[in-house]
């Protein structure tokens, strides 16, 4: 690949491109890239293909199931998301300099999508005066690194140098689409169905079907047919479709429950050690934060009293 010139401002014309790789390189998928962004998913490979063109290198590997990225990639990845994440600073900076500072909240996409989102209108009429910005992602190393002011994230509440506040203790069911479960199955029946998988991480920082069968006292790993999905809102969106069986996360199913586009299997849910958790680093206190703390606490609060988690005895047991 003959790398194209740099001279006659070809650095500035990459601009746009490199803000296109940035966001399909933090997503290691073009797809979710372009919604990001707004644009297609043809628009997002055209870019990276001229980026790539430009700088006479592979910047992902193409596969059937997705992209990954080249040594050259991680390099350019480095580089621009370090620069994205400055600018975000910048930008913070700017709007705490007039009071227009947004409040950063991290989580993952589980979370952001099926309880975070729905709820943010009665946020937003209990604090008129704090903007919210939520930024999602599967996985997050570092749970308040810049520019997250706080994070919700599972685990067991041990954060090093981190105030956590409980939200939900970590309680799944397994799920399917009524259809899929009009007769009862019990452990041993959803042992020999197909089942829908969230992308393992290791560690993985929540419970895995592995160890949601252990807790039932059986052995059942991964087989062929099973599926695997690297986000939590495609894990459900199978189940709803009624490609198999996925564990559900109390309350972050409720609402696919009370609407019947999911249902319990007949078997009793497995709670476990962790928790779904608001962090907070005691050094940093911006502002909406305490007003976003509440709020939350509260919504939890209510969600608990309402039956949403643990799940009602009637419904997923």
């Amino acid at each position: 690949m003959e790398p194209i010139s740099m001279a006659n401002g070809n650095w500035r014309a990459a601009l746009p491109a490199l803000a296109v790789f940035e966001a399909a390189a933090r997503h290691l998928n073009f797809s979710r890239a372009a919604r990001e962004l707004g644009a297609t998913q043809p628009a997002v490979s055209h870019q990276v293909g001229w980026l790539e063109a430009h700088l006479g290198c592979r910047l992902f590997h193409r596969r059937h199931r997705g992209v990954s990225l080249t040594p050259e990639g991680q390099i350019l990845f480095e580089a621009a998301a370090a620069t994205r994440a400055a600018v975000e600073r910048a930008r913070d900076d700017i709007r705490a300099l007039s009071g227009q500072r947004p409040l950063t909240v991290a989580t993952d996409y589980g979370f952001a999508g099926d309880w975070l989102i729905p709820r943010l209108g009665a946020f937003a009429a209990a604090a008129p005066a704090t903007e919210l910005r939520i930024v999602a992602s599967q996985f997050l190393a570092d749970p308040l690194a810049d520019p997250a002011d706080v994070a919700i994230l599972m685990g067991t509440g041990a954060w090093p140098g981190r105030a956590a506040h409980l939200l939900f203790r970590e309680t799944v069911s397994a799920v399917a689409s009524p259809a899929l479960l009009r007769v009862p199955a019990g452990p041993a029946d959803l042992a020999r169905m197909r089942l829908l998988h969230l992308e393992p991480r290791h560690p993985a920082p929540w419970l895995t079907w592995r160890g949601w069968f252990a807790a039932h006292g059986i052995d059942r790993p991964p087989r062929q047919g099973d599926a695997t999905f690297d986000t939590y809102s495609l894990v459900q969106q199978a189940a709803i479709a009624g490609q198999g069986i996925a564990l559900g996360w109390h309350p972050l199913i409720a609402g696919a429950l009370e609407t019947g586009r999911l249902a319990c299997a007949a078997a009793p849910p497995v709670t476990t050690g962790l928790g779904y958790y608001l962090l907070e680093n005691p050094a940093r206190r911006p502002p909406g934060l305490a007003a976003f703390r509440d709020w939350l606490l509260a919504a939890c609060r209510d969600s608990e009293a309402a039956g949403l988690s643990p799940p009602p005895p009637s419904r997923c047991s």
